[in-house]
C-alpha cells in the first residue's frame, strides 16, 4: 500500500474571546471543534488547493503549560482524500499539507459566524453582564478578535502510521497537567514544573497558592456529558467503514483489513467457559474468558469467589 502521511494542525482561539468561551463552554468548544474540522474539509475540498474530501480526527484541548485558559483543537489529518467521484486517491506533497493562511482566515470567518448565530439565538450569555450592555460587551469583544491573528499551526507530518499511534495514545486523554509535573505541596503551596514556550521551551518552576492552583485546574474541566474527541469527514463514524475500505483498495491495499480469529484459551478448549468471550468491563480493552458464574442467591448466603475464578487475556 502506498504510504500517506499524516499531519497535526493546532486550531487555536484568541484571548480575547475567552470571557465568551469561560461563560459558555458547552456552545464555544462545540463550534471551536466542529468550525476546525469544517475548516480542514472545505479548504481541502478546493480545487486550488488538494481537491479532495479528507478526514479529521480533533482533540479538544482547554489548557496551557501553566494551567492556563488556553482552548485550542489538535487535528490529525491523512496527507489526502477521496476525489468528488471517489475513484481516486488525491494524494498531498509529502512535506505540505494545506496553506495555514487560508486555514487561519476560513475558520476565523466561520467561528464567528457561528458565534453570531448563537448569540441571535439566545444561547449566549455572559455572567455579569445582560440585555443592551451584554450586547455592546459581545461586539466590541468579537471586533477585538477581528483585529487579532487567528493562530493556525502547522507542524511537521508524523513518521508514519506507527507514530500517530503513539501519539494519540499518549496525547488524546491527557488531563491539564499530569503527576509527573507535580513537584511538591507545602505552606500552601504548590510547585509544578512547565514548559516556557515563550523563552525557547525552557523548563521552569512555577509556584502557585493552592487556591490559585485549584481555579486553575478547574477551569479545564468540561461540561458533563461533552466529547471532545471527534471524527469528521471520511473518518466519521457514519462513513468510516466504507470510505476506509475505498481508501485502502484505492492506494492499493486490501479492500477490507483481515479480522482477526480470537485465540482460543485452554478454558474454551476443554469445554470449561459458561460463557462467550466478552470486553473487560473495567479496561474496556481486555478479552476477559469468563469460566464460571453464579445467579442470584438468598439474601444472608454467603459465597466465598476466589481470584482464580476469571482469566483476563490480552489486556494490551
Amino acid at each position: 500500500m502506498l504510504p500517506v502521511p499524516y499531519f497535526h494542525l493546532v486550531f487555536t482561539l484568541p484571548d480575547v474571546l475567552n470571557p465568551i468561551a469561560l461563560a459558555n463552554p458547552r456552545v464555544v468548544y462545540d463550534l471551536l471543534l466542529r468550525c476546525a474540522a469544517e475548516t480542514v474539509l472545505e479548504v481541502a475540498a478546493n480545487p486550488d488547493h488538494l481537491g479532495a474530501r479528507t478526514g479529521v480526527l480533533t482533540v479538544l484541548h482547554t489548557w496551557g503549560q501553566a494551567l492556563q485558559f488556553h482552548p485550542h483543537v489538535h487535528c490529525v489529518v491523512p496527507g489526502g482524500g477521496l476525489s468528488e467521484d471517489r475513484t481516486r486517491w488525491i494524494g498531498s506533497r509529502p512535506d505540505f499539507f494545506l496553506p495555514v493562511r487560508v486555514l487561519s482566515r476560513v475558520f476565523r470567518g466561520k467561528f464567528l459566524a457561528g458565534l453570531r448565530a448563537a448569540r441571535g439565538e439566545g444561547r449566549l450569555h455572559l455572567s455579569d453582564r445582560s440585555g443592551p450592555e451584554m450586547t455592546t460587551e459581545f461586539e466590541r469583544l468579537v471586533s477585538a478578535s477581528l483585529r487579532t491573528d487567528w493562530v493556525v499551526y502547522a507542524k511537521r507530518p508524523f513518521g508514519g502510521p506507527e507514530v500517530v499511534l503513539k501519539y494519540l495514545a499518549r496525547y488524546t486523554h491527557r488531563v491539564a497537567i499530569s503527576d509527573a509535573r507535580l513537584l511538591d505541596f507545602e505552606d500552601g503551596i504548590v510547585r509544578f514544573r512547565y514548559k516556557d514556550y515563550t523563552h525557547g521551551h525552557r523548563k521552569r518552576v512555577m509556584k502557585l497558592s493552592a487556591r490559585e492552583f485549584v481555579r486553575r485546574f478547574l477551569l479545564h474541566v468540561l461540561p458533563a456529558g461533552f466529547v471532545r474527541i471527534r471524527h469528521y469527514g471520511i473518518l466519521s463514524n457514519r462513513n468510516r467503514q466504507k470510505d476506509v475500505a475505498l481508501c485502502r483498495k484505492l492506494l492499493g491495499g486490501e479492500k477490507t483489513p483481515k479480522a482477526v480469529e480470537p485465540e482460543a484459551s485452554p478454558a474454551a478448549e476443554c469445554g470449561e467457559s459458561i460463557t462467550p468471550t466478552r470486553v473487560c468491563p473495567h479496561c474496556g480493552a481486555g478479552r476477559m474468558i469468563v469460566i464460571a458464574e453464579f445467579g442470584p442467591v438468598a439474601s444472608g448466603t454467603e459465597i466465598a469467589v476466589g481470584f482464580e475464578e476469571c482469566v483476563i487475556v490480552d489486556s494490551s
